[in-house]
């Protein structure tokens, strides 16, 4: 089953979009004055919009998947450990600019939950969307929180006021609360609901095509080198080590195997750009990501398992 999985059919839709938002900003009267207003309505509207209604529409089962959920967090942490180790590893500190490594760092754990859900659709059905909304709910607050963490440190603009005014934290933090208190979002709401969904995640990769620039990835080599090692390579062989030490069931081990191997998330860039960071180089972290993870996820899915 997981051979007929066409991954490159899969992440073509995400690519080509980044390809488009490239194209426009550059060839066309679509220049960087309208993107950055773009940029504002993914990041302040239609992206918190989106994360809500991830985490609301399915109930969390926390009991079943426990094993699951504990691996997930795991191999999360993990990342994040990681990726904020860079800049001070001896052989590495001196090739890491430090505000590029803190708009860069979440490239490293974050993960694209549109592709995630895609995947587990494919591989495992209805029982397999219900898995990878368990993740997504439990390990995007956290996720968001250790991506705006290095930045707001840096800029010492006060870690707590970042996230109470940070609106990817908001809506993922209420969007969790909502779906533990029981809430269930309307079915006339449901439509709407989908179609900002869409429309988030097509302007999001468009506006990291917009924002490219491939000479900031040849200064920053060494960081955009590691950030994709540990996203693309070293958490699909921690999530296999977590699966064999707890013993997973096999549907519960191919979610988070697809979860441990997909490219980074599409906000990663909006994040950084809205926050005042190398937005050009997070913007090509993420279009390399979307490439790598043609790579990352056959190997997680195929060789590793």
């Amino acid at each position: 089953m997981l051979e007929a999985v066409n991954y490159a059919q899969l992440l073509f839709p995400d690519f080509s979009l980044i390809a488009c938002g490239w194209l426009l900003c550059r060839y066309s009267a679509l220049d960087r004055r309208v993107w950055d207003q773009v940029e504002s309505l993914v990041y302040y509207f239609l992206f918190p919009v989106l994360l809500f209604h991830s985490i609301v529409r399915s109930p969390l089962d926390f009991g079943a998947t426990s094993g699951m959920l504990s691996a997930g967090v795991g191999m999360s942490l993990c990342g994040i450990v990681l990726a904020y180790a860079l800049p001070h590893l001896p052989w590495l500190r001196t090739h890491i600019d430090r505000s590029d490594h803190a708009a860069s760092a979440q490239v490293a754990f974050r993960f694209n939950s549109f592709i995630c859900l895609a995947l587990a659709d494919r591989l495992a059905g209805a029982q397999g969307l219900l898995l990878i909304a368990v993740l997504i709910g439990v390990c995007v607050p956290l996720l968001n929180v250790a991506a705006v963490w290095p930045m707001a440190r840096h800029a010492q603009s006060g870690f707590v006021r970042q996230l109470v005014r940070n609106p990817l934290i908001v809506a993922t933090a209420s969007g969790l609360l909502a779906n533990v208190l029981g809430f269930t979002v309307p079915p006339w709401l449901e439509p709407s609901l989908s179609r900002i969904g869409a429309a988030s995640l097509a302007l999001g990769l468009m506006a990291a095509g917009a924002g490219m620039q491939f000479a900031s990835l040849a200064r920053g080599k060494v960081l955009a080198v590691s950030v994709l090692t540990i996203r693309h390579l070293i958490l699909p062989l921690v999530a296999f080590g977590l699966v064999r030490l707890l013993r997973l069931e096999p549907t519960q081990a191919t979610v988070l195997m697809a979860f441990s191997a997909v490219p980074t998330a599409s906000s990663a860039y909006v994040l950084a750009a809205r926050m005042g960071y190398n937005g050009p180089f997070v913007a090509g972290l993420v279009t390399l990501s979307t490439l790598l993870g043609m790579l990352s996820l056959p190997f997680a899915l195929g060789v590793l398992r």
